[in-house]
């Protein structure tokens, strides 16, 4: 998507498609106004006040289409930043339809994804981040993802890597400054404090890449598989967990050949449950291809939740099979014994969490841990969490040169090496806010937005 200049008027149906009581149809550029008192020829909009509301009725010629409010937001008072008129029709798909091949008949044409607000990034109503955010805050569909979209479309990350850039443009032109005085060997920046104050960014940007594993699970879900031998439980652990009838249970083992997965959502958190083939060596074609899609599942999980049946196996055994999936040093593990209701228990359960998923007991303790695991991560609302994975990247990129520059300083490289390092690391942070920008970068940001915002 190609950023046009602005000069024409945009138009968007901003509400769900089908039907409802309701359709909001947003128009966005210099025709507006006059667009929509073509449309609603009772209206004299061109004296109204901004962010005023007018009833009017919609006509095609001497016909009568409808009756519709109409919100004018004025330049620059507005999303956009442009003439900005948002008109409230009834919900028909015909009127909605009618209305909209009216407003292009006077002059808009249809707005493409993201345009409204890719106009208001480039008209400064918000940084690339902000803008950004808007669709995340879209998409969220958690408390926590809610509250890391509205802060990052309130600033808060766009706060952090102001105060960032600015600090580098202060070092930078003072090192630059150095070069026009290049016969008179004058420092201007003195060079132990400037090692302190990019050892002191270099710390800043290396805790908002830390974010970004937080940042990533907040906004997508955590990942946890429930694992365990044949007939330990798992999927009645599942419904349990999720308080409904969602996989088969039987006592037949391998009854679970495919990893069944289901959202459950703890205090704002959403976790991404897997209930996942038996754990076993086994000659059945099927269930053979289940147990290696389990461990497949494991390797790519946030969290393993390791469920044996303790009336069944002893602790050893479980911490054996646990051995074998934890390979991988990512992945936490929750240990549960299951069947605890049932007499005699295998010896001693250790740490595990005791529960009995057939009557929903310990299935509190469990959920608490699973929160406990995210929460160790060291969220909290107040800090800035990176959930953008061009954000990360760039800031990765960013820091390695301003890395660069302090291994120069430390090796008394000229202030012309050291300042071109820190020139590099500013061009990454632009990257992020939007300072630095190209079309294909704005096309794959702004198209991936849905049409009418």
């Amino acid at each position: 998507m190609k950023p046009d200049n602005g000069n024409d008027t945009i138009t968007a149906l901003s509400t769900p498609e089908g039907k409802g009581a309701i359709g909001v149809i947003r128009m966005s550029g210099p025709d507006a106004i006059r667009i929509t008192c073509k449309l609603l020829p009772s209206l004299d909009l061109s004296i109204a006040k901004s962010h005023t509301l007018h009833f009017g009725t919609v006509k095609d010629g001497m016909e009568i289409v409808d009756e519709a409010v109409v919100g004018l937001f004025r330049s620059p008072s507005s999303f956009t930043g442009e003439d900005v008129v948002e008109i409230s029709c009834h919900g028909s798909h015909f009127i909605i339809s009618k209305v909209m091949s009216l407003l292009i008949k006077y002059g808009a044409r249809t707005a493409r994804p993201g345009e409204f607000t890719l106009r208001a990034f480039l008209n400064g109503k918000y940084d690339l981040t902000q803008a950004e955010a808007i669709s995340d805050l879209i998409a969220a569909e958690t408390e926590a993802a809610h509250q890391i979209a509205v802060k990052q479309m309130r600033g808060g990350f766009s706060g952090d890597l102001k105060n960032i850039r600015q600090k580098l443009i202060e070092y930078a032109s003072l090192l630059e400054l150095e070069l026009d005085f290049g016969e008179e060997d004058v420092q201007f920046a003195n060079r132990k404090e400037l090692k302190e104050q990019l050892q002191d960014i270099i710390s800043d940007i290396n805790r908002l890449t830390d974010s970004f594993r937080l940042g990533n699970v907040m906004k997508r879900g955590v990942s946890a598989v429930i694992a365990g031998r044949p007939n330990a439980g798992k999927s009645t652990l599942l419904n349990a967990l999720l308080n409904e009838q969602k996989a088969i249970v039987s006592d037949i083992p391998g009854t679970t050949r495919d990893a069944i997965e289901s959202t459950l959502v703890i205090e704002g958190i959403a976790f991404r449950l897997t209930d996942t083939a038996g754990i076993r060596d086994t000659t059945d074609y099927l269930e053979k291809l289940g147990v290696e899609m389990t461990m497949q599942t494991i390797e790519q999980a946030h969290i393993v939740i390791y469920l044996w049946d303790a009336a069944e196996i002893t602790t050893e055994e479980a911490e054996r099979d646990i051995e074998k999936i934890g390979k991988n040093g990512n992945v936490k593990i929750i240990r549960v014994a299951n069947k605890m209701d049932l007499k005699p228990i295998m010896g001693d359960t250790g740490d595990a969490i005791p529960v009995s998923a057939k009557k929903g007991e310990g299935i509190g303790k469990l959920k608490e841990q699973l929160k406990k695991m995210v929460l160790d991560l060291n969220y909290k609302e107040e800090s800035t969490v990176v959930t953008n994975a061009r954000h990360y990247e760039a800031l990765v990129n960013a820091n390695d040169f301003l890395k660069k520059g302090l291994e120069g300083l430390e090796s008394n490289h000229s202030g012309e090496l050291v300042s071109s390092d820190i020139r590099s690391a500013l061009y990454y942070i632009g990257l992020i806010t939007g300072e630095v920008t190209t079309d294909d970068l704005l096309a794959n940001i702004f198209g991936r937005f849905c049409i009418g915002k």
